[in-house]
């Protein structure tokens, strides 16, 4: 993984070259020096951010009604309660 750096003038000039730069790792954007941005591929984003997957995302997937899932029944575990 390669960590490139560049100004906020350099980015504001190239776009073009930070996005090749973020395909081969993060970009960070500095102003005045001090590190102010990062700019990642959308993959490595969700990677870092720890996307996870909706329930309703994987019920609308294709063939799902072709699969069959049999859910065991759970043990009662109310219990009737001693008031004496």
């Amino acid at each position: 993984m390669t960590i490139t750096t560049l100004s906020s003038r350099q980015f504001n000039q190239d776009t073009s070259k930070a996005k090749k730069s973020a395909m081969a790792g993060p970009v960070i954007i500095t102003d005045r020096g001090r590190p102010a941005h990062v700019l990642l591929t959308f993959a490595e984003y969700k990677k870092i951010a720890g996307a996870h997957t909706k329930i309703a995302d994987l019920l609308a997937m294709s063939g799902i009604e072709n699969i069959e899932f049999d859910v065991p029944p759970l043990p009662d575990l109310a219990q009737a309660g001693d008031f004496s």
